[in-house]
């Protein structure tokens, strides 16, 4: 390895990235033009890359709207990108979902719809169901985000309280043909999951999203209770004839960005090991479970001397949670590495970074951070506490402060989590 361990793990982070960008990955899996109208929608913070992708291959006319995250937008000529609020919806996210359903109306049999779909969708293609307000869904999703909740089941509650996700956008495009090209943010790439599945069935209930949020003991307003009740909040379900044309298309997934950076480490010199790329759980606890591995792994290679040995490298993908109970900054990369170097107890030889591929932790401006062997010999050389700021959610103070904090800014995909570590290896 001809690189610090720091610039190494940088490195595998951009080809993971590189490997899921939508100029690199969507062009594969376009369909070919129709006899009648071709029509680009969309939900994402890869929406707006995705659209200029579809642009620079299709053939043929082309119009259509997409939904993106502020920031992460990007030049289209045939297709209007639009930006609103992630991860609380806003207004403007209503506004544009409002225009999307008005475009898809007319469409024959002849035509096509596009619809490029990419995580963070859920909250930008935001239309509430009749009686459920926008600031009904910011209390609730507000709430769940610092829950503890699964993103399986926020995403449950959101398409019942949507007019438009949970397949209820591929409903009304038909009778036209629904091609949905979709980046995953989600473990084990479901369709339905992603971005809450706007052009999916939907195997989840109205009942189940009521329990999830009693179960997570976050107060209901009324309205929402009443709508999760009737039987009008129901999702199309699996095997309705309604969606039998809707196909799906996976173009980039947490896998894929795992092999690249896999390829990238071997080309070094350096053995990969995938952990898994649909890893779930709070986020500190990960990263305590990854750091008796990592030291597991190095006592290993200290017994067949380690020194000459080739380097380590455990890589893994998914999406943690943080059960909020301090008033810190961070997040759930921040919160896992700051978990990690707690349980590494300042062991020499291992490194890590973890990040989100969407170029954003949480709601900073980080994409996440990197943990040194002298990390908690550096926090303690500046007074800093590392266990006091894991107790108040504050993960991001102390990578700020050591000045450890990876800024990518906006990437425009979103393939999930990447964790590396680095066991072994130069220490420069």
């Amino acid at each position: 390895m001809d690189r610090s361990p720091r610039e190494f793990l940088v490195t595998l982070l951009r080809a993971a990235i590189d490997a899921a960008a939508p100029a690199r990955c969507l062009p594969p899996h376009l369909p070919p033009p129709p006899r009648g109208r071709t029509l680009v929608i969309g939900a994402g913070k890869a929406a707006a890359a995705m659209a200029r992708a579809v642009e620079e291959h299709w053939d043929g006319p082309l119009a259509g709207l997409v939904i993106t995250r502020y920031g992460h937008g990007v030049p289209c000529r045939r297709v209007e990108v639009v930006e609103a609020a992630h991860p609380l919806p806003d207004a403007a996210g209503i506004a544009a979902a409002q225009r999307l359903l008005v475009l898809l109306r007319d469409l024959g049999p002849d035509d096509l719809v596009l619809a490029l779909i990419s995580g963070g969708g859920s909250a930008l293609l935001c239309l509430p169901a009749p009686g459920v307000t926008l600031e009904d869904k910011q209390l609730l999703t507000r709430a769940l985000l610092r829950s503890g909740a699964a993103i399986g089941e926020i995403n449950c509650v959101r398409k019942h309280l949507s007019a438009i996700k949970g397949g209820r956008l591929a409903l009304a495009a038909a009778p036209a043909a629904v091609v949905t090209l979709l980046i995953s943010d989600v473990p084990g790439d479901d369709p339905a999951l992603i971005a809450s599945g706007p052009t999916a069935a939907d195997a989840s209930s109205s009942a189940e999203a009521l329990a999830i949020l009693d179960r997570y003991h976050i107060p209901v307003p009324a309205a929402v209770r009443a709508w999760l009740r009737r039987p009008e909040s129901e999702t199309p379900k699996p095997g309705d004839p309604r969606l039998a044309g809707v196909q799906h298309r996976l173009i980039a997934t947490p896998r894929l960005a795992l092999e690249a950076a896999a390829a990238d480490a071997r080309v070094a010199g350096v053995e990969p090991l995938i952990l898994g790329d649909a890893l779930e759980g709070e986020a500190r606890a990960l990263g305590r479970e990854h750091a008796q591995l990592a030291l597991a792994r190095l006592r290993d290679g200290d017994a067949a001397d380690a020194r000459r040995a080739r380097p380590l490298l455990l890589l893994s993908g998914g999406e943690t949670t943080v059960t909020v109970r301090g008033s810190g900054r961070g997040g759930r990369n921040a919160e896992y590495l700051l978990g990690f170097a707690l349980a590494l107890g300042g062991a020499p030889g291992i490194w890590a970074l973890a990040a989100d591929t969407d170029g954003i932790d949480g709601t900073e401006d980080n994409a996440g951070a990197i943990v040194t062997p002298a990390t908690l010999a550096r926090a303690a050389a500046r007074g800093i506490d590392p266990a006091a700021l894991l107790a108040a959610n504050d993960a991001w103070g102390l990578f700020a402060a050591l000045g450890d904090l990876v800024v990518t800014g906006p990437t425009r995909t979103n393939v999930n989590d990447f964790r590396a570590i680095l066991v072994g290896g130069d220490p420069a």
